[in-house]
């Protein structure tokens, strides 16, 4: 099984977005994530960096700048989706990622918080 760091630049671009109020707070996740064809327009346009900042984990052993370095999105490459940092959480915890679920926690309390 794969293992993760967290992605401490997401994190801190999370809690960015939240602040901002860049968030959605309903929507269908399995509906918004997105999917490759969006993975892509998005790299087209935005650096790996940007597209890193998207992601909580980053998958230890996987290069640097491919898709498989970055793992956990949690939202839309706009706003952050509430349902999407849910996802993070249930993935992470099912599969003991204990570090980068309590990430998730975290910004999703954060969310909750700041979203009254």
């Amino acid at each position: 099984m794969a293992k993760y760091a967290v992605n401490d630049a997401a994190v801190e671009h999370a809690r960015k977005l939240i602040e901002g109020r860049q968030y959605v707070l309903d929507s269908e996740w399995g509906e918004v994530q997105p999917d490759a064809a969006a993975q892509n327009a998005y790299l087209d346009s935005h650096s790996w960096d940007q597209y890193a900042e998207w992601h909580l984990g980053l998958t230890d052993g996987a290069n640097d700048e491919t898709k498989a370095r970055y793992a956990f999105v949690y939202g839309d490459f706009r706003r952050i989706h509430r349902t999407g940092l849910i996802a993070c959480v249930y993935r992470a915890s099912e599969w003991r990622h204990k570090d980068v679920e309590l990430a998730a926690h975290d910004l999703l309390q954060l969310l909750d918080a700041k979203s009254g």
